[in-house]
């Protein structure tokens, strides 16, 4: 039996677990938390809704919904998507493998306030370890974050280059710190950026600076866009870019709602959803 992953319990994810489930796909949804709809108290511009209802208790409904219809439901924090033998999705906890995967974890989360961030964007700082972790071999960088995203970034950095350095912006970390290898955690406040044509060190809140080669932003809870690019996804900013079919241009990756851009609404989340389901269990059954 084939089977699909979905990233997102919102209403895109749910919807499109809904249309996979029903397609005859075994679906495991992910989520760590209930996103934009957990900070709305008020709905009344969804149809078929004539009282207001609240963003948690539309949430809840969606996500009961999709459990009574057979989606295996896990609470966990997704930390990567990559490629074992199929499409596989990590978490905290374990790599869960797909025929398909739908990412549905809603808009892009907010970059700090650091002087030099965008200025140096494709030239010392990334947002991707996976994706420019090559080209720090042997060099030192820095990880911004200091959830569990940061740490798996900071790991896959680690492989190769000379060190990595989690910095966590005046936050304790909410991770294990590693005891061993080459990363270490810096709980100081990175305030600028600098460098001629690219990085070449970073300035802290107490005026001390550090020579680095590397920054790479590993803020909050990673974000569609992020993952979309992991498995070399084409994206636009924070935005995934995806057909009419909500199909990424990798085989098997779909992306829906708020990471594809557009109105920002769940009716339209919702529409989304429909379409990465239907089109997705078309694709498994042509593949």
């Amino acid at each position: 039996m084939k089977n699909a992953i979905v990233v997102g319990a919102g209403p895109a994810g749910v919807s499109a677990a809904i249309y996979l489930v029903r397609g005859g796909v075994a679906v495991t949804l992910i989520y760590r938390d209930k996103g934009a709809l957990g900070k709305t108290e008020h709905i009344e511009n969804y149809y078929g809704f004539p009282d207001i209802i609240s963003g948690v208790d539309l949430f809840e409904r969606g996500l009961a919904q999709a459990k009574n219809l057979g989606v295996e439901i896990v609470n966990d924090e997704v930390v990567g998507v990559g490629y074992t033998e199929k499409l596989a999705v990590m978490t905290k906890e374990k790599t869960y493998e797909g025929d398909v995967v739908v990412l549905a974890t809603g808009a892009a989360r907010i970059a700090p306030k650091i002087k030099g961030l965008k200025e140096f964007e494709g030239c010392g700082v990334s947002y991707c370890a996976v994706c420019d972790a090559f080209f720090y071999r042997g060099k030192d960088v820095i990880v911004v974050g200091n959830g569990e995203y940061a740490l798996h970034e900071a790991k896959e950095l680690a492989v190769g280059s000379r060190s990595v350095t989690i910095v966590t912006m005046g936050k304790e970390p909410e991770f294990e710190v590693p005891k061993d290898g080459n990363i270490v955690v810096d709980k100081r406040k990175l305030v600028a950026i600098t460098g001629a044509e690219s990085v070449e060190s970073v300035e802290f809140d107490d005026q001390s600076t550090m020579p680095i080669s590397g920054v790479f932003l590993a803020v909050g809870i990673a974000g569609s866009a992020d993952f979309a690019k992991k498995v070399g996804a084409e994206t636009n900013g924070v935005r995934i870019v995806v057909d009419d079919d909500c199909a990424t241009t990798i085989p098997g990756l779909y992306a829906c709602g708020d990471c594809v851009g557009g109105v920002l609404q769940i009716a339209k989340a919702v529409c989304d959803g429909a379409k990465a389901g239907l089109h997705a269990v078309k694709y498994l059954r042509n593949s």
